[in-house]
């Protein structure tokens, strides 16, 4: 039995553009190329993405990944490693967690006494959040992190402060509008959008199709959920919703 590439990515909620990467990488070849064009995939094919999909969650890199399948690297050896980076990862997420919620405990205090927001100990906004970070947070997206990689390696860490504190304000805007009622869909929620994809596609352009897959990663991403939810339960969901309509309405 074969799958087309088409419904391959909506099984595994993988991009065809990031399984046409693979195959190109020689990371996941298909079954066959058809007369039309297209890849198929077999059982064996899916077998093998679920492992790469496995290996990836453990934030295994394609090239070690690639080593692993061809059995040039101890996979047991490999992700003890990996759980070992795991555990660090958790320990910086739980930091991370901690600053967002300071940070919002700070404004609500600000906004009841009618006063300017005052920051105790400013670098605690920041904690947990270094400019290597940004290209593994776009690790299901290879062009994008290639590019978000390069920009991170020429970034200082006043840079990255900088816009972890506008990517922070832009979400807990989205927070207000998602509890004041707003649907995804409304005015001022796709602005917010709008302003988000302006300046992802400073970096390159990005179809609707992969706007999208960023879209759903906010919610099956557990890096960038966890950041979301710290923020507003509900909030990846809906950054989620309102990334698919504006996809939906503005880029189609």
């Amino acid at each position: 039995m074969e799958w087309p590439i088409s419904e391959v990515a909506r099984m595994s909620g993988v991009t065809a553009r990031t399984l046409r990467h693979y195959d190109e990488t020689g990371l996941l070849t298909p079954a066959r190329i058809g007369t039309n064009g297209h890849r198929y995939y077999g059982e064996q094919q899916l077998l093998l993405l679920q492992q790469i999909l496995v290996l990836r969650a453990l934030s295994v890199g394609l090239p070690e990944i690639g080593r692993i399948l061809s059995g040039q690297v101890d996979e047991v050896e490999a992700l003890r490693g990996h759980h070992q980076r795991l555990l660090a990862e958790r320990d910086r997420l739980d930091a991370l967690a901690g600053t967002v919620f300071r940070t919002i405990a700070q404004l609500e205090q600000s906004r009841k006494d009618g006063r300017p927001v005052t920051i105790n100990r400013p670098e605690n906004l920041f904690e947990g959040v270094t400019p290597s970070q940004y290209a593994e947070n776009m690790r299901d997206f290879p062009e994008l992190a290639e590019e978000v990689g390069r920009r991170a390696a020429e970034m200082s860490q006043a840079d990255a402060d900088a816009g972890h504190r506008e990517r922070t304000a832009q979400m807990i805007r989205l927070a207000e509008l998602m509890t004041a009622g707003h649907p995804a869909d409304a005015e001022p929620t796709q602005a917010e959008i709008d302003v988000q994809y302006r300046t992802l596609t400073q970096m390159r352009a990005v179809s609707a199709e992969e706007y999208r897959a960023i879209g759903r990663s906010c919610v099956d991403n557990d890096a960038w959920r966890t950041v979301y939810e710290a923020i507003a339960p509900g909030l990846a969901a809906y950054q989620r919703d309102a990334i698919d309509a504006y996809a939906t309405t503005r880029l189609s």
